[in-house]
């Protein structure tokens, strides 16, 4: 049985990841999809509970004022009906709804509910730009999905169970006492008047404050994960005070916002206890006056006085379910602001995949310029121009090499390329096919690249390599090892958890291997791969000569039949290129063989002579 309601839901929709909506309501109800029926079915087994709970209190009442009056020797006969029923009703019916709820409750809602949740969020940011991981936290983004996920689940469960069973509740009570005296219904309806005040007054101010806590808490994790992630540069420069001092920033932060929520729930909660008690003393003192007078029985004062303790009790319960109510509140508000984000690059709705028959690629036209951000929106007219018009032609299967200073635009075209961001103006062609008009995926499954800052995912050396091509053999496997000069050193490799070889995991991005032991894994990978358009961007800039000479070999075979764009900022890796392409201010102002470009002595023979009179020495 149990397993059949936790199968009921799907933790792994099969959906697809589409831009959830930008309010409360409508953002929870997507992302309740596929539990809409259970949660309905728990709000009525909430309405059933709450009801039948009233009804025993008016059956005790009942038997208050039976007792009082019956035959002890005929009682049983003459009441075996009423007290049948209700034996029914508590022996059976109860127990079958509250197994119900339970069974729904925690089988098919409280595991599945904020996993399928956090598998749709997950899904939608891993199609999420460039730009916005650049403009975020990793921590504080993983902690938005994991808070969020939590928050939506009780958002709608506290909805649908909570406020269905308090709300059946206080009607069903409210009809109970009515029923018996009018005058025991005053103080009731008094007590619910001033504790719809109360929350009227401190819910809205709860939620404010939930709603910074969780922007506050994100911020503080963030900033935590960031100096773990980052932690030998924080050592490197013996910053471990000021890293604790920033992280200390955020939590006193976090912890203002604690106490703000605390000293809210302090006056509530003292409130509240006022006009509990008052109400207890009220709804008695009524009920043994209507008793003075003959106008109730002993059975309606207990009935009465029942009630309104159980109110004392469930007063304090409904405070804390409404203010976590409209904490979750808060912190799904919070979490779509960063979650509900639009992507800026999207696959076009006819998109199709693209096909590399020759490897032909062509900028035309082409302008790109960064957009500046300002707290998470664009900023209307704020652009930084990085390339004006740019056109350029790449032969298939040609060798180019792309030369400029520092913010010349060389990573600019690449990204461009690879569809990172979109441009503003003109196109890119590979084989005569709109990038902008073929699916991403595809776009990138087609193109390989080996950057300078190598990250590697945290997991083994062999699913790191197999990551350029997961149904590789292992034949396949070890030959782009042995290209990339990387078989020794694998070989050598061990974790904590006895893992040895190909099966030793790397750390995150990569921490436990040196920076030439992950260019060659990351070059593995790529060999792997075997795509026709090849990216290198300082590929060999973390290897040392003698490595770099050793795999030199290996990565001309790569480049053979590929076209190939390298960029360098040593000019000695790339002058044997096909052609040179020197770029300035995001134009190209020169371009040729090394010979050519050396001798026209502009900018490219001016930055070879710099480094071939300075620290690189001559190079032929």
């Amino acid at each position: 049985m149990l397993n059949f309601f936790e199968r009921w839901t799907q933790p792994f929709p099969a959906s697809s990841p589409d831009l959830p909506p930008r309010s409360l309501f409508a953002f929870c109800r997507y992302y309740a999809r596929g539990f809409i029926t259970p949660v309905i079915l728990v709000g009525i087994c909430s309405f059933l509970l709450a009801a039948m709970e009233v009804s025993l209190f008016a059956f005790m009442g009942k038997i208050v004022d039976w007792l009082s009056a019956a035959n002890r020797e005929t009682f049983l006969s003459d009441e075996k009906w009423r007290l049948t029923a209700m034996a029914v009703v508590l022996l059976l019916l109860l127990p079958l709804a509250h197994l119900l709820a339970s069974l729904v409750r925690h089988q098919s809602l409280m595991g599945n509910f904020p996993m399928s949740v956090r598998w749709r969020m997950h899904n939608y940011l891993l199609g999420q730009s460039m730009s916005f991981y650049q403009d975020e936290f990793a921590g504080r983004i993983s902690t938005k999905v994991m808070q969020t996920a939590l928050a939506v689940r009780e958002l709608v469960l506290k909805i649908m169970d909570v406020m269905v069973y308090v709300a059946v509740y206080f009607l069903s009570m409210f009809v109970l006492l009515g029923s018996i005296h009018k005058y025991l219904l005053a103080p009731i309806l008094a007590w619910f008047v001033a504790y719809a005040c109360l929350q009227w007054y401190f819910i809205p101010r709860l939620k404010q404050v939930s709603q910074e806590q969780a922007h506050a808490r994100s911020t503080m994790t963030g900033r935590i994960t960031d100096a773990y992630t980052n932690i030998s540069t924080v050592k490197l420069f013996a910053h471990t005070r000021r890293e604790s001092q920033y992280a200390r920033d955020s939590m006193d932060g976090f912890l203002q916002t604690v106490y703000r929520q605390f000293r809210l729930v302090t006056y509530l909660d003292i409130l509240m206890g006022c006009i509990n008690y008052l109400l207890i003393f009220s709804v008695t003192a009524a009920g043994l006056s209507l008793w003075i007078d003959d106008r109730v029985g002993a059975g309606a004062v207990a009935v009465a006085v029942s009630l309104a303790l159980r109110l004392n009790g469930m007063s304090h319960w409904i405070m804390w379910e409404v203010s976590s109510l409209f904490e979750q509140v808060g912190t799904v508000a919070d979490g779509m602001n960063m979650l509900g984000l639009p992507r800026a690059v999207q696959d076009a709705p006819d998109a199709r995949p693209l096909t590399v028959s020759a490897g032909d690629i062509r900028f035309e036209d082409m302008s790109f310029s960064y957009r500046r951000r300002v707290a998470g929106n664009a900023e209307e007219g704020s652009h930084l121009s990085v390339i004006e018009h740019l056109d350029l032609h790449i032969r298939p299967g040609e060798k180019i090499g792309l030369v400029g200073r520092s913010g010349a635009g060389k990573s600019t075209l690449v990204n461009a390329l690879l569809r990172f961001y979109d441009v503003q103006s003109g196109r890119i062609l590979i084989d005569g096919q709109d990038i902008a008009h073929v699916t991403q995926d595809s776009l990138r499954r087609h193109i390989a690249m080996v950057t300078q800052d190598t990250s590697l995912l945290h997991r083994s050396v062999r699913e790191n390599i197999l990551y350029g091509k997961p149904g590789a053999s292992e034949a396949e496997l070890w030959r782009a090892i042995e290209q990339a000069e990387a078989a020794e050193f694998i070989e050598t490799l061990a974790d904590p958890q006895g893992n040895h070889g190909l099966d030793a995991q790397v750390g995150e991005r990569g921490v436990k291997l040196s920076g030439g032991q992950r260019q060659r894994i990351a070059i593995a990978r790529v060999l792997l791969k075997d795509a026709p358009i090849l990216i290198l961007d300082e590929a060999t800039s973390a290897l040392d000569s003698e490595v770099e000479a050793a795999i030199q070999e290996s990565l001309n075979t790569l480049m053979r039949g590929k076209t190939v764009i390298a960029i360098a900022h040593r000019l000695s890796t790339i002058a044997r290129m096909d052609r040179l392409v020197v770029l300035d201010a995001g134009q190209i102002v020169e371009q040729g063989s090394h010979a050519e470009l050396l001798a026209k002595n502009g900018i490219y023979a001016r930055l070879w002579s710099r480094q071939t009179g300075g620290y690189l020495g001559q190079d032929d």
